[in-house]
């Protein structure tokens, strides 16, 4: 049995839940037996006989919705009208009055009842399958951007690592060189400084680097 506390702890969103049925208001009479646990629900897909539309910027097409689900649209004026006449009766109306209305009014204009209310029960239903689908791709979509957020993770450490590992070769070049560097210079301080500067200045291939820029003297500084 449903939850006593509130008519609309019901399967699929049928009510909303309310702790407290509202006095002078009644509760409303059972659609059908909706109170069979969730898990019993059919599968989002077979509230639709064609791909509902997506919701664009949370936007939702409730038309297209239900006429995804196979509600005609004479069916979805019917519900729509009915809520208008509820709409236009004053607040304090009493929840039997308001219904004696109503009926009354239906039943004048020739309205089936019994298809508002079936036709009501399938538009929640058919929200409520709109909801499910919407969690279903939500979740697909951050299970997919999570996997790939993993994958850019692992390429930047990836990155990373080639660059520390870099900076640690350059780092041991310059070291080897500069020991290599004073292995060759004790040879030329051996020969003087003087013989060094002639051989620099006399050799194509070598740069004084203590000599003018380009288009100087080409005197040693």
């Amino acid at each position: 049995m449903a939850d006593k506390k509130g008519w609309g702890t019901t399967v699929l969103g049928w009510f909303v839940v309310q702790d407290e049925q509202p006095s002078g208001d009644p509760p409303p009479e059972p659609v059908a037996d909706l109170a069979a646990p969730a898990a019993a629900a059919p599968p989002p897909a077979t509230f639709f006989v064609t791909p509902p539309p997506a919701a664009s910027s949370g936007q939702v097409a409730f038309d297209k919705v239900f006429e995804a689900a196979g509600i005609a649209a004479e069916e979805r004026d019917r519900v729509g009208k009915t809520r208008d006449l509820l709409a236009t009766l004053p607040a304090g109306t009493d929840g039997a009055i308001k219904k004696q209305i109503v009926e009354a009014s239906l039943k004048a204009f020739g309205v089936p009842i019994d298809r508002i209310i079936e036709t009501g029960a399938a538009e929640i239903q058919a929200l409520e399958g709109y909801i499910r689908v919407g969690d279903s791709d939500t979740q697909a979509l951050l299970q997919e951007s999570e996997s790939r957020i993993r994958q850019f993770e692992e390429e930047v450490a990836r990155i990373r690592t080639v660059m520390a590992a870099r900076v640690q070769e350059q780092q041991a070049v310059v070291r080897a060189c500069n020991e290599q560097k004073l292995g060759v210079q004790q040879v030329l301080e051996f020969f003087g400084q003087e013989a060094v500067a002639r051989v620099v200045r006399e050799s194509p291939r070598l740069h004084d680097p203590n000599g003018p820029p380009a288009g100087g003297s080409g005197q040693p500084a």
